[in-house]
């Protein structure tokens, strides 16, 4: 689709140009420019390599490797042609290739990176503070992919469209230079999948994800919670730690102390607002921090109910449902660190 210049008489045509002949370089220039502006193509995503390979056998390098706000990994492949080449397959090549990266891992490249651009950021705390809800045990669980061309051709575009249908995650980013005078101009324009239509493709395949962990991935283990000679039983792993939670809480002692107690949940355990609020105004209050730029909030991820809240320091805290392997390993550091109250946690025993 054409640009055009809006003059008082007329709609003048803007010439559209190649990189190539505006001289511009493919890693030089290109992938140098969009690491430093990476939300041109890609918003609310962190940047933790560039030109990463670290693999046994295999030559190949992701152009730029990166993290979204809900610790999905990204997989930036660039090309300044005009078909796109055989960006698709080598991109499912490096998707691949980083499916098993840790967050451990992540900060050690996240790490390496920093050091390369001369950077004093602390890898860890930056990744952390980036997410949206930080968690070590679900970090990268889906790798997305972003396709960034001059265009595309019928061919990829195709395949691409076939691939997301299949469950990938596959972006083709358009990215066209024009020249304007002495100017070039570049026109940035997700074409797959369409913009209006992406809210409901992101629905569907959390989903089919979910349901997928479910059927193939179940963890219906229970646990038995006593506290002070009374026993909660058959609890799920994440009611076992709020209960818990929710008791020491109840009895006085801080709920950022005992975030601090499990560093890898330390800023993701509470989502906190002063006063003293129910549910309907809690959920209100983080509605409109998100909107002024804060933390972006999914009511169903809390306990939040008006039994669930928290309210402690003058301060009302929900309580996250967001909990993995390490589960009862937070609850046993829990135990140990307030030994006074008494708490017990063991599996529950299989009913017969």
């Amino acid at each position: 689709m054409p640009i055009y210049e809006v003059l008082a008489d007329e709609l003048r045509k803007i010439e559209e140009t190649s990189f190539c002949a505006a001289g511009i370089q493919e890693r030089a220039d290109l992938q140098r420019l969009l690491r430093a502006n990476v939300d041109v193509i890609s918003p609310d995503t962190l940047v933790i390599a560039e030109e990463f390979g670290e693999w046994e056998d295999s030559r190949r390098r992701i152009d730029l490797l990166g993290i979204d706000k809900a610790a999905n990994l990204v997989v930036i492949e660039l090309k300044r042609t005009e078909d796109g080449g055989h960006m698709d397959l080598q991109a499912i090549r490096y998707a691949a290739m980083v499916s098993a990266m840790t967050f451990e891992r992540a900060v050690d490249v996240y790490s390496e990176y920093l050091s390369g651009i001369g950077s004093d950021i602390d890898p860890r705390s930056s990744i952390l503070d980036f997410l949206d809800e930080p968690d070590e045990d679900s970090f990268g669980q889906n790798v997305r992919i972003l396709l960034v061309s001059a265009d595309f051709s019928k061919e990829l575009t195709t395949s691409v469209i076939w691939l997301n249908e299949q469950g990938l995650d596959i972006r083709c980013i358009r990215i066209k230079p024009y020249v304007y005078g002495e100017k070039i101009l570049t026109d940035v324009q997700q074409v797959i999948p369409l913009p209006e239509a992406e809210e409901y493709l992101v629905q569907f395949k959390e989903k089919q994800r979910e349901a997928a962990a479910r059927k193939f991935n179940p963890d219906f283990t229970k646990y038995d919670i006593t506290i002070n000679g009374q026993t909660s039983k058959r609890l799920p792993k994440r009611t076992a730690i709020f209960t818990v939670v929710k008791f020491l809480c109840d009895s006085g002692i801080s709920p950022n102390t005992i975030a601090t107690l499990i560093p890898s949940r330390i800023n993701s355990m509470f989502r906190d607002v002063e006063g003293t609020l129910d549910t309907e105004a809690f959920v209100q209050r983080m509605r409109q921090e998100e909107k002024s730029g804060g933390k972006r909030f999914v009511e169903r991820r809390f306990y939040c109910t008006d039994e669930e809240l928290i309210h402690a320091d003058g301060r009302t805290f929900a309580f996250t449902n967001q909990w993995g392997n390490r589960t009862i390993a937070a609850i046993n550091t829990l135990i140990q660190a307030f030994p006074d109250h008494k708490i017990t946690c063991i599996k529950s025993e299989v009913e017969s």
